[in-house]
This record gives C-alpha cells, structure tokens and sequence, in this order.
C-alpha cells in the first residue's frame, strides 16, 4: 500500500493532544500504520539501575497514527492534499506524488 507522507517531509498535526504542531517525520512504521514525528508527543522512559550503571531517565518521541497528521507546506503555510499519478520515466511506469491543488509533483 502506498503511503502519502514519507520519512522527511514536514506535516502538520491535526487531531489529538499535540494538535497543531508541526514537525519532520523522523521515521514511518509501515505494518502499525504510524508516524515518528521529531519534537511531537515527547514521553519519558525510565531505565532502571543494574549494577553497572545508574537508573535514568530520558525523553524520546512517540509514535502518532498515520491519519493524525496531514502533509504540511511551510512556504505557502498551508496543508497539501496528496494524490497519485502515473507516469513513465526511462521506460519504466512510476507512481508519483502529486499537490492536488497544484498538480505538481512532490518528490
């Protein structure tokens, strides 16, 4: 299945408690269906002490679901709905990004 956004696009997002913020996708989890946005829905973990070294804590990012954030435009400061076309480079049929406001190819 294709995804619209992919890893290093900026989105935006736009349902739950870190709604509206916006940020890089760090990373796309496929089989969840999920997103790992840099700077959004920050978490603590807690590592426990072992005898080589003390406990800590740190904060990380965690995962948002793919339909809670929509890929975002930072010139225009607006969001892009994402289609599909088919083209043929070099020979060979490609699937490409496309703005649908625009028809301009995003990749």
């Amino acid at each position: 299945m294709k995804y619209k956004i992919k890893r290093n696009d900026t989105v935006k997002v736009i349902a739950g408690k870190e709604k509206g913020k916006i940020g890089k996708v760090r990373s796309v989890l496929r089989e969840d269906n999920k997103v790992i946005v840099e700077g959004v829905n920050m978490i603590t973990k807690h590592v426990k002490r072992t005898a080589e070294s003390a406990g800590y804590k740190f904060k990380r990012e965690a995962a948002l679901h793919i339909s809670n954030v929509a890929l975002f435009d930072t010139e225009a400061n607006e969001l892009i709905k994402v289609g599909f076309q088919n083209t043929t480079v070099d020979g060979k049929r490609r699937s490409i990004r496309i703005n649908k406001k625009t028809n301009q190819p995003l990749d």
